[in-house]
């Protein structure tokens, strides 16, 4: 295993300006993300009571195609439903048997779904048979990588990215939705740093039928800004790109509290990354972690990534950590090709080595 230590001579904190983002459960891309991942757990799960070991899958693959809606102030209607086809591919035969696996991952799915109780959804189960090589490499004794890929992660977390992963997390939190109950599970966070000033930019989709009218609309969108402003001290604007001089079509208004009911698609991939944020500053790879199989070094590694740069940090008196590794199909999993470390201050190569193998081995079980 090569492993390479460099120092971090341009930190992220110390840059003049940073970017950050994070998509809220409702987003469309976070909810392909969401249903793959819980149809390969489920998979998984099903995999290892029937037959005491995973089969090879790999469902990582969704589109979600938007519906149409008519909103309205007090209302609205949903017109057609939300289209989401998930793709991939899963052992589904056993000698002679026929494993009931798109049956499973439907009505995982399904079940997923549900908690969007105001949508309609019309789900496409498109699951082929894995092939036949990587079956073998499933049944490997000795951890193999079933795909050439690499993870990349980074830790600790600047300011910017723990006020952009808090913002997220208070909109779509419980206690959010009581004080506000118009807003709607699909919102994004958008921080931005320049210099030492922060920002937040902010959609949130409203539900109609909680807002009267369009007065009503601003002072729901202005009392939630005014929130934010209070709990995080930094400028934040709130849908902007609504005309509050137009009517219901030309502000951020919704039946179901989710754009994807007519305006926006979804996509595996697009959504946050593994340590749920999106960070074109920090290095990153364009993998997504859901629906991979846990031999999938585009899933094992990015969560690999995570945690050596973490065990680094809190373990090897790093200040703070960038890792990279990568692999390639066939290799044993255990030992990437090749490992990047930055790092503010030493880390010797030997304690890099142990922390990597057993971050790896914790990886491969998730």
């Amino acid at each position: 295993m090569d492993i390479f230590i460099e120092r971090i001579n341009d930190p992220v904190e110390k840059r003049e300006t940073e970017f950050v983002e994070s998509k809220g459960i409702g987003h469309p891309d976070s909810i392909c993300d969401a249903v793959c991942e819980a149809c390969g757990q489920a998979l998984a799960a099903y995999y290892i009571k029937r037959f005491g070991t995973v089969l090879h899958y790999n469902i990582d693959k969704a589109l979600l195609v938007a519906g149409a809606a008519r909103p309205g102030f007090n209302g609205g209607r949903i017109l057609s439903p939300i289209k989401l086809t998930i793709a991939g591919r899963a052992t589904d035969r056993r000698g002679k048997e026929r494993l009931p696996v798109r049956k499973l991952i439907k009505e995982t799915a399904q079940a997923y779904l549900r908690q969007f109780r105001l949508a309609k959804f019309d789900v496409v189960v498109d699951i082929k048979s894995a092939a036949a090589n990587l079956e073998v490499v499933s049944k490997s004794k000795r951890p193999v990588a079933n795909d050439t890929s690499f993870g990349a992660s980074h830790y600790p977390f600047s300011s910017t990215e723990k006020l952009v992963i808090d913002a997220a997390a208070h909109l779509n939190s419980p206690q959010f939705r009581r004080m506000f109950p118009a807003a709607g599970p699909d919102i994004k966070v958008m921080g931005v740093r320049k210099k030492d000033i922060t920002e937040l930019t902010v959609a949130i989709a409203l539900i109609g039928k909680h807002v009267k009218d369009m007065n009503d609309y601003v002072i729901i969108k202005d009392s939630i800004a005014e929130h934010l402003i209070r709990r995080y001290g930094v400028k934040t604007e709130i849908n902007t790109l609504d005309d509050v001089t137009g009517g219901e079509n030309s502000v951020y208004l919704t039946v179901s509290g989710l754009s994807a009911e007519m305006g926006d698609d979804g996509q595996v991939g697009r959504g946050n990354r593994h340590n749920s944020i999106i960070t074109p500053g920090r290095p990153m790879s364009i993998e997504a972690v859901a629906g991979k199989n846990p031999r999938h070094p585009g899933r094992s590694y990015q969560i690999a990534a995570h945690t050596i740069a973490k065990e680094l940090v809190d373990k090897s008196g790093a200040k703070s950590a960038e890792v990279q590794l990568v692999t390639d199909i066939g290799a044993p999993l255990e030992t990437p090709k090749a490992v990047s470390i930055r790092t503010e201050c030493a880390v010797s190569r030997k304690n890099a080595e142990k922390t990597i193998m057993r971050c790896i081995r914790s990886a491969i079980k998730s």
